[in-house]
């Protein structure tokens, strides 16, 4: 297949989990149902949040932009797989396709850099909670948050200015339900040994400060915890680390998962089963994480459902 320059390619084709089309209708319910979960479970988390005045604090504030983030990340691909799978057209547009990878290691991006937040949140309120409210400052997260989206944006933005310079070939079928940043370099007839060098050198750094970060923060924490005599002191500093460790897990094993796949595997299926967890289960999961761990949170949402009853 002969090389063209990538101004001319107009479209991508987008292979989804099955080509069999006695699984499409399967599949539509199936992600269509984790969507719908996934976007009222983070809203309700939004909604508890902000209407809760006790949970106005800068581990549920961080929480409810992490909710909000996470809705953002898959709305950017499921809504797409849905429309193309009822329209039985499987095509994306160039520019779709780049807006996509582009929204997604954004969107990936935050949520790497707001766990590591987190992550600090809990060892100041464990390790240092007479000096929490002075470090823990409104202006202190605000800026973190503000930090978080700049570095996500520049990360994003770098990439998908790097996969402008590829060129492609005339047939481009990417074997998955989105835009996946090591699929499309995959596609390129182009030399793309700089762009995957790039993709494992930028992704060791981009994600490999937040975890050491959050290891150090769990490190410091148990410590501390270890040198408590109160065994009520030490299950409660444990509960509420409990949720972000998990979602912590989560999202960095499946995330480990995805590039190892990616680079250790020749089959597409097992790339794409590793990036459903990572882009779409996760994001499930992280709203009944939260709630079924926390009872301030069950509360707020004890208070939201008695006043949805009682308007009805």
């Amino acid at each position: 297949m002969g090389a063209v320059n990538q101004t001319t390619i107009s479209e991508f084709i987008l292979l989804g989990l099955s080509e069999d089309p006695a699984l499409q209708p399967f599949i539509f319910t199936l992600f269509l149902s984790i969507y719908l979960i996934t976007t009222l479970g983070n809203l309700l988390i939004i909604l508890a949040v902000t209407s809760d005045s006790q949970l106005h604090t800068p581990m549920y504030f961080f929480l409810s932009n992490l909710s909000l983030n996470d809705i953002c990340l898959i709305t950017t691909t499921i809504p797409k797989m849905l429309v193309n799978i009822q329209a039985l057209d499987h095509t994306i547009t160039y520019t779709g396709c780049l807006s996509q990878v582009c929204l997604i290691l954004n969107f990936g991006g935050i949520e790497n850099c707001l766990l590591a937040v987190m992550a600090y949140d809990r060892y100041v309120a464990i390790c240092h909670p007479l000096k929490y409210t002075v470090i823990m400052n409104p202006h202190f997260c605000v800026i973190s948050l503000l930090f978080s989206l700049l570095c996500s944006i520049i990360h994003a933005l770098f990439h998908t200015l790097m996969v402008l310079l590829l060129s492609f070939c005339t047939e481009v079928e990417i074997p998955h339900f989105f835009c996946e940043l090591a699929q499309i370099i995959k596609l390129a007839c182009s030399d793309n040994f700089i762009n995957f060098l790039l993709v494992y050198t930028v992704s060791v750094l981009f994600f490999g400060i937040p975890v050491f970060g959050i290891l150090l923060s769990y490190i410091q924490i148990v410590s501390s915890v270890l040198k408590m005599s109160s065994l009520g002191g030490k299950y409660k500093a444990f509960s509420t680390c409990g949720s972000h460790l998990s979602v912590v897990l989560l999202f960095y094993g499946t995330g480990f998962g995805v590039h190892i796949s990616s680079a250790f595997t020749d089959s597409p299926r097992k790339t794409v089963v590793a990036s459903v967890m990572y882009s779409v289960v996760t994001q499930m999961l992280n709203p009944f994480i939260y709630s079924l761990r926390n009872k301030e949170m069950k509360k707020a949402f004890g208070k939201i459902i008695s006043r949805i009853t009682s308007l009805l």
